[in-house]
C-alpha cells in the first residue's frame, strides 16, 4: 500500500442510501477508480446498477480481469441470478 492510500469500505449501489462507514460507489466506474485509489476492507455490492449501466456480473468480472480485490466482499442485490453470478465470478478467481 503507498503512503497517500488510505483503507475504506466500499458501498456499490445506484438507489442505496450509503451506510456509515462506507464511501458511495453508484457504478462501475466510480467503484473501479476506489479500489485502484485505496486500499479497501470491505466492498458490499449491489447487482442492477441502473439502465445502460455496467452491471455487478460485468464489474467481477472486470475486478478480476484488473487483479482488484476488497479483503471481504458482501452481496446486496436483490437480484438472486445477479448475487449468484457475481459470487460465482469471485470464487472462481479469488486470490490464496
Amino acid at each position: 500500500m503507498s503512503h497517500n492510500q488510505q483503507v475504506i469500505n466500499i458501498y456499490l449501489d445506484d438507489l442505496r442510501p450509503c451506510p456509515k462507514g462506507f464511501v458511495l460507489a453508484k457504478n462501475a466506474e466510480e467503484c473501479i477508480r476506489l479500489l485502484r485509489e485505496n486500499k479497501v476492507d470491505v466492498m458490499s455490492m449491489d447487482h442492477d446498477l441502473g439502465w445502460d449501466e455496467m452491471n455487478g456480473t460485468d464489474l467481477a468480472h472486470e475486478l478480476v480481469r484488473l487483479n482488484l480485490y476488497a479483503n471481504e466482499i458482501y452481496l446486496h442485490s436483490s437480484s438472486m441470478i445477479g448475487r449468484q453470478n457475481m459470487y460465482k465470478c469471485f470464487m472462481d478467481h479469488k486470490p490464496d
